[in-house]
């Protein structure tokens, strides 16, 4: 970089003293002053302007290279030499305060000078050992990136939040809070929805207000306005909101204010009568969710009947049954609800927690089934179906282990054709002998069963070579109505 040199410079207010100048290469003390005090501060100068009109905002990831020095010119540090981008985000406290003031007044491409005063840096203590106390540093940045926050949970993109006003502290609404805000929702540029609203959250949809805006809220501080940008997933879905005239699959954007809230109880700060009460409240809405196939919302309610008594302890009797009970109910619904949105390895999962408090339950068995045979997990779900059969005369799961059978036939003779032509030799094999390969986890190891053998496997329960015809409707695809 060329820095300018010449004698002592004056310093905002007074002159440098003796002992801060360091040589007699210093750098002129321009820029603009856009500390938020007007305090001269932070001095900004652009070097080299940027491109379009956006600037970070709060809570954005962005990605610069920098050079920073000591006003007589002794470089303390760069990624430039790291030959690598600085990532941070804005405005969460990841940088020094002039950092924080200074990228968010910038634009794509920009590159500007900034000259920071201790306060707004490392301050009296500095940064040992090329740093020293009360040090005016300066520095030549260059923005790169601008990366809005994702709030999902796998990072996906479905619920992008920019924060126009920061917020006015740390606490922010939890699940079951009351909440009072002003939304703002437009779709392709034109606003559909306008108003102030008050609602419990996790009752949005009640009130015409998506999932995505309930979670974002709980992201976000009292006095905050941000801007949120929903993916269909987050917003109203596949099927849309006729009242609000949104069509199916719609990306939709909105701008939110938390005016106020007050949090809901956490679970440490309920006693157990109040959580098993609170637990048949909150099981009651999620079955009225699953009846409208609002599924999402029905695991929002039933997740709260296990995160409020799966580690209570203590119970007398009467309790400990009336809980048990509950969270055997929370678990096969929410089962069930992760089968009807495809999220199968999540249903299984509930289906193991549910077996824990009833090793032979038989909705449990059957969804677990179910789950695994939709994840191609046939072996495992030919298990719990033989299983349910074995403990229950339940004729829909006979049907679904011929199912199974047939799967694993298939997949045996696709294995057999991809392993005949990777060993021609293979196809010779006598029409008396199968060989059937076996997986890499069964050691890829190759057994040979004769065809009465596996004739046997191919006889489904019905005693011919087709499965039976299932059930329209079995208790498995009812919602668990226990407690």
């Amino acid at each position: 970089m060329n820095w300018s040199s010449s004698g002592p410079y004056s310093v905002w207010s007074g002159r440098m003293t003796a002992g801060d100048e360091k040589s007699e290469q210093q750098f002129p003390i321009e820029g603009d002053d856009i500390s938020p005090k007007k305090d001269g501060g932070v001095l900004k100068l652009i070097k080299k302007d940027g491109t379009g009109d956006e600037t970070p905002m709060t809570g954005d990831k962005v990605s610069v290279h920098y050079t920073g020095v000591l006003l007589d010119g002794t470089k303390f540090d760069s990624s430039r030499d790291r030959d690598d981008y600085f990532t941070f985000d804005l405005g969460k406290g990841q940088v020094i305060k002039a950092w924080d003031i200074a990228v968010a007044t910038m634009k794509i491409n920009e590159v500007c000078q900034i000259i920071c005063k201790p306060e707004y840096a490392y301050g009296s203590a500095g940064s040992p050992p090329k740093i020293p106390p009360n040090a005016i540093l300066v520095f030549e940045i260059e923005l790169f990136e601008i990366k809005a926050e994702d709030l999902t949970e796998d990072e996906d993109g479905g619920i992008i939040r920019r924060i126009r006003k920061k917020g006015e502290s740390y606490s922010k609404p939890n699940e079951g809070a009351s909440v009072e805000i002003h939304l703002e929702g437009k779709y392709q540029g034109t606003t559909f929805d306008s108003r102030d609203v008050s609602f419990i959250i996790g009752d949005g949809e009640e009130h015409n207000v998506p999932p995505g805006i309930e979670k974002a809220l709980q992201e976000m501080e009292k006095g905050e306005e941000a801007i949120i940008s929903l993916k269909p997933k987050y917003g109203f879905g596949e099927s849309g909101n006729s009242k609000l005239n949104i069509p199916p699959s719609a990306n939709l954007v909105y701008e939110l204010v938390l005016k106020n809230f007050e949090k809901a109880k956490e679970s440490w700060e309920m006693n157990t009568d109040e959580k098993l009460e609170q637990s048949l409240i909150v099981k009651e809405k999620g079955t009225l969710y699953f009846k409208v196939r609002k599924y999402k919302q029905a695991t929002i309610h039933y997740k709260k009947i296990v995160s409020w008594l799966e580690h209570e302890s203590g119970l007398n009797e009467e309790n400990l049954k009336q809980s048990n009970a509950l969270r055997l109910a929370a678990h096969l619904n929410l089962a069930m609800c992760y089968i009807k949105m495809d999220e199968n390895l999540q249903a299984v999962e509930n289906c193991e927690k549910a077996l824990e408090l009833d090793a032979n339950n038989e909705k449990a068995l059957f969804r677990m089934g179910e789950a695994r045979l939709a994840m191609n997990d046939y072996e495992l779900a030919k298990e719990n179906f033989q299983k349910l059969v074995q403990l229950y005369p339940n004729k829909a799961a006979k049907v679904q282990i011929g199912i199974c059978q047939k799967k694993i036939r298939e997949q045996l003779d696709l294995e057999k054709k991809i392993y005949a032509k990777m060993f021609p030799k293979f196809a010779n094999t006598s029409d008396q002998q199968k060989v059937v390969l076996k997986t890499k986890s069964e050691k890829e190891a190759a057994v040979v069963i004769t065809e009465e053998e596996e004739n046997k496997e191919n006889l489904d329960e019905g005693g011919k070579g087709e499965p039976m015809e299932m059930e329209t409707t079995h208790k498995s695809q009812e919602l668990d109505a226990t407690a």
